[in-house]
């Protein structure tokens, strides 16, 4: 790895514990100090994850565009970009975003796309669609307690 290349992770992480604790604008000046040293997708992603928490929506799913063309294998941002168009109301843009996370060859953690179709499913009213993700969800993530919850609310809402 290059001095350029761990110096540019080494602020990729520190952006992301400035993120995990609130000091949003600095996240995003450290990552975008980690991008000019060395673009990755992880770095875009994250960026645009911060820019999300600014309510600056279509610049996050910019960022995310901008991971998929530096790593087309990296889930996160086909995840995080169904995640903003649903904050954006546009759930039939948001499908197919989840379902390419889905199929992404590097991505942790890997049932988030199954919560959140479910989630998508569950708010259209379409109850066997959504079991379906969240049942998805516990065979990625067994015991996951976020679908275990909305599973049982769900049969409960069908009996």
């Amino acid at each position: 790895m290059t001095v350029e290349r761990e110096k540019a992770l080494s602020l990729w992480e520190e952006g992301t514990v400035r993120l995990m604790i609130g000091e949003v604008e600095e996240a995003i000046r450290l990552f975008t100090r980690s991008l000019e040293l060395s673009p990755t997708a992880e770095a875009y992603t994250f960026r645009g994850w911060a820019l999300s928490f600014t309510g600056r929506l279509d610049e996050a799913i910019e960022e995310c565009r901008k991971a998929i063309a530096t790593d087309p294998g990296f889930g996160n941002p086909y995840n995080d970009i169904g995640c903003y168009l649903m904050q954006k109301g546009e759930l039939d843009q948001a499908v197919p975003w989840f379902e390419q996370a889905k199929k992404a060859t590097r991505y942790e953690p890997r049932h988030f796309p199954y919560l959140n179709l479910g989630r998508l499913h569950a708010a259209r009213g379409d109850v066997s669609q959504a079991v379906l993700e969240f049942e998805g969800a516990l065979k990625e993530n067994p015991n996951d307690p976020i679908a275990v919850r909305f599973l049982e609310q769900l049969r409960y809402r069908v009996n």
